[in-house]
Formats: C-alpha cells, structure tokens, sequence
C-alpha cells in the first residue's frame, strides 16, 4: 500500500465509509452483564468526532498538542478518541485501571494539554492531577450530578460544542497521531510514537489474519488502552467495512464470553493466549458458535495444545500472529496461507522481516537469531521511536533494521518459530533453551493450565530451568505430580529442557496486556521464592 503524503486516519477512513454507506453498523457496544448498550452507524460516528473535535478546538486543543485519554470500553471512548484524531490533537489511550502512580509518570513523561477520563479513573487519578501543570483541561465522562469541581462534564461539551463546518487538520502522513505506553516488563514504560499513517498499517491486519469482510462483527478482547485496541477496534475493521464489538467487561469470564459470541452473532474473534487457556476449559461443543469464522492471538506465542483443543471444540483453528506495541501485525498465520500449529506464520505484505545477527546480518535457515524488521522505506505501521528516549531508539534501529529484541528461527518454509525475548533465552550447559518450548510443552499436560518458564542462576550450569505452575481444576500440587510433570517435558521436548524446579501458584504475574512478566518470576527467584 502506498503511503499518501497527507493522512488523517478518521477523514479518510470513517468518513469516507460514512458518505458512502451512513447506514452501515460501525461499532456495537455491549455492557459487562452481555446486553446492547448502543449500536453505532458510520454516519452517527462520524457526526460525533466532528462534534467532540469542534468542543477541542473551541478549548484551543489542536494539533500536535497531547490528550491523555483513560476510558473503559464505552461508546464516549470513541467519540473521545476520533475527536482528538480528528482535530490533529496526538491521543494517549490509557488503561482506565491505571493508579494515581501510573498516571503520574505517563502525565509527567508525556505532558498532555487535556486528560478525558471516566468517572471511576477521574475519581482515582485525583492525586496525580493535582500536580500536572501542563494539564489544563479536565474532562470527565460521568453521571449527572457527579462532576467533581475542576472537571468538565463530557456531555455537557459536546452539547455547548460550536455548530457548522470544520476544516479537519491538514495532517501530513509523518506526523504525530497516537503515543502508547510499553507493557514495561523488564524496564519502565516508553512511549512509543506512531505517526497518522499507522492506521494504514492495520489494513492487513484486519483483511489478511482476521480475514474480515463488509458485514462482518470483529471482537478484540482488549482494554482501551493497550495497543491491541488499535489492531482489533479502530482504523483496519473499518477499512474492511467491519462492525467492531466492544464488551465493557471487567473480570474476564470465560463462559461470559462465549455467551456474548454466540448471543451478538460476532464473526471473528480474536484474544490473548491466556484467555483462550480459560476458553478451552469450558464445554465447547455445547455452545452454538456457528456464527463464528474466524479466530485469532497475539500477545505471547500460543501454544500448539490450546490450538487442538479449540479445533476440537469448536472445529476452527486459532490463527496465531505476531507484533508489538511498536508495529502493526508483523507475522502470521494468514488466512489465505497453510497453518503450521505453533509456528508464529510468516511476514505480513508490506513488511520485509528477517532473523538477523546482532549486527544485521542475515542468518541460514534454522539458526536462531533476531526478529528485525526492514527500515528503508519504513512501512505504515512501523513506530517513529520512542519519545525523548534518543538511546534507546539508536538501540533498535541499526543497520537498515528494527530490532525488536524477540529471538526466532526459519524455517525452510519462511515460517518464523519463536524462542523467547532476547533477555529470557535461558543457557544451561553451554545449552541455549527458549522458555517458550517448555511452556509448551507443559501445558500439554492436562493438569497444567497456564505455565512460565524461567532461568535460575546455577553455579554448576550457568542456569537451571525453572518452571510456575498454575493448574486445571481437579488437580493438586504434590511431589509425585512434580515428578510426573518433568518427566512429560522430557517425553515431548529435548529431555535437557526439562524444568529442574516447579513452583505451582493461584496466579501468574502479568502486564496490563495479559502478558506473562518473566521479570517478576525472576526477581522472586533472586528473593529466595
């Protein structure tokens, strides 16, 4: 796809759809308990960013300047983000759980002008607003009569924004759109920086692994504020003339969730591995998911024996993909492409991705090296660098390539296996073992639900495989499963793989994008866990 020199994501995608087909379903909003909140036309969206982009304006937001939004999955979230897109304004989606602490360091990082809130995240963000000098504009969606002093009712902006036409912001395609915070899983969080074209970058993302279609309803189990919400409910579903599903829900419920598939007839779903590990525990083939076409993950490599056992139940494969915060959908199980169980696909059209050395050499088939995505000419999706963090983005843009600090191997396909990150690869005598393998292979098991692997220091090894455990119902952690549990690794996987310790727990730590923080396993390690 061509990049145009002048890009605004919400002129020249929603509205575009809107003047052709203003009658066409855009979004459906359901609420946590399975019912229809709202359900949204191309046209009524449209007339609602413009609305919210006139009240931003008549506040003297415009381009360039920074709006931190932290909604939960509510229609207002839209009207809140499309009007900061439209206006030229550089949006800042934040999770609506996020403490007073996490708000504090992205404010103080990313100095926005306005901070659009719900009433719950308004209410516990308080503090930090207190000391936030550049923020001048306090909006908060909330009930009648619950507008704390400082705030602006979003309701009653939108109802005193100014009437007529607005210019939309002649943005050019290089220039600022959307700032996200990394999941920080082994350092404080970046903020990462994409430019207006990103959306562009999300149009294979929607019609090549989602395999969307006009009609379609597309669900993303995502908080609004992760990056996963821009790859499954904004710019690319739209493109594809695809109806987006957003589901309020607060506590993932696995039997909650197939329900709402079945129940809102959604078309393609797509979710973290760690939800589908919940999914397939459920009773699968007592459920009507007839509606459903098309399944897809991202977020960590998802095992091979969670594919199966979702086939089983349902009859359709898991497409499993892979990209970052930093990128759009980079490789994948395709949908016009054979599927390889456990196999991360192969790269996205657009992108040129390689497994390189660490001074961007490319490696022979099979060898393991570096994830690295090709700069020159440097694709929609691909993130600018991380803001006012000039080392770090020297770190992974080098020799003609993005690193993107995740290990992988090729096969002879030009399908991608993952390892690990780089910084998880464990190294046991002189051997060098990817935690994702043994996860892997773990959960293989019928008694393990979930499992993280991770390196022990070892004065004799270098390292030793340590493994958490989190178990299926009807099991119980004793010495003899331990046993058992090592010695299925050893049957599945090279046997030097296996898990020397097995700690077993209720939860595992995690992001706030569901993803597993080997970093924190490790530091229990460290601790004397």
């Amino acid at each position: 796809m061509s990049t145009p020199e002048r890009f605004n994501p919400v002129v020249d995608i929603l509205e575009r759809w809107a003047a052709e087909e203003p009658d066409a379903v855009a979004l459906i909003s359901i609420d946590e308990a399975g019912q229809l909140v709202a359900r949204q036309t191309a046209r009524e969206l449209a007339l609602l960013s413009q609305r919210m982009a006139r009240a931003l304006a008549g506040l003297s937001v415009g381009a360039g300047d920074r709006v931190l939004i932290m909604m939960s999955r509510v229609p207002a979230w839209y009207t809140a983000l499309l009007g900061a897109l439209r206006v030229g304004a550089v949006a800042i989606p934040t999770p609506s759980q996020c403490t007073a602490r996490d708000v504090g360091y992205r404010i103080r990082m990313a100095q926005p002008v306005a901070v659009i809130a719900d009433e719950g995240a308004a209410r516990r963000t308080a503090e930090a607003l207190q000391d936030a000098p550049t923020v001048r504009h306090r909006i908060v969606c909330a009930s009648e009569g619950n507008i704390a002093t400082g705030w602006t009712s979003l309701e009653d902006l939108l109802r005193r924004a100014p009437t007529g036409d607005l210019t939309p912001a002649p943005t050019a395609a290089d220039d600022p759109s959307m700032i996200f915070f990394t999941s920080g899983t082994v350092s404080h969080p970046k903020m990462v920086l994409h430019r207006q074209v990103y959306p562009l970058g999300h149009v294979a993302t929607a019609r090549l692994w989602q395999g969307l279609k006009p009609g379609d309803r597309h669900w993303t189990v995502s908080d609004t504020g992760w990056a996963k919400a821009a790859w499954g409910s904004l710019f690319g579903q739209w493109h594809e003339r695809a109806a987006v599903v957003q589901v309020n829900l607060t506590r993932p419920d696995a039997g909650h969730i197939l329900a709402t598939i079945r129940d809102h007839q959604v078309t393609s779903f797509c979710a973290p591995p760690t939800l589908y590990r919940s999914l397939v525990q459920e009773d699968l083939k007592a459920l009507d998911l007839q509606c459903l076409r098309q399944c897809t993950s991202a977020g960590e490599p998802l095992n091979p024996e969670v594919i199966r056992a979702w086939h089983e139940g349902t009859g359709l494969t898991i497409r499993d993909g892979y990209g970052q915060t930093e990128t759009t959908l980079l490789v994948a199980n395709l949908t016009d492409q054979p599927l390889r169980p456990g196999s991360m696909g192969r790269p996205v059209p657009g992108y040129e991705v390689a497994v390189v050395d660490d001074v961007g050499r490319p490696l022979a088939i099979g060898e393991l090296g570096n994830i690295a995505v090709a700069t020159i000419p440097r694709p929609p999706g691909l993130f600018s660098g991380y803001l006012n963090n000039e080392e770090q983005t020297r770190n992974v843009f080098r020799a003609g390539w993005y690193f993107t600090g995740d290990k992988a191997r090729i096969d002879e396909d030009g399908y991608f296996w993952f390892s690990s990150r780089a910084d998880d690869v464990i190294t046991s005598s002189a051997y060098r073992i990817g935690p994702f393998e043994v996860e892997s292979a773990l959960i293989e098991h019928p008694a393990v639900l979930e499992a993280a692997v991770v390196g022990r220091d070892d004065p004799k090894r270098t390292q030793i495989v340590c493994a958490f455990v989190r178990l299926t119902r009807g099991y119980v952690a004793s010495d003899a499963l331990t046993r058992e549990l090592q010695d299925h690794v050893k049957r599945v996987t090279a046997p030097y793989k296996y898990p020397r310790e097995i700690h077993y727990c209720d939860e595992l730590p995690k992001t706030i994008s569901g993803k597993i923080r080997r970093s924190a396993l490790r530091q229990l390690l460290k601790d004397g866990f």
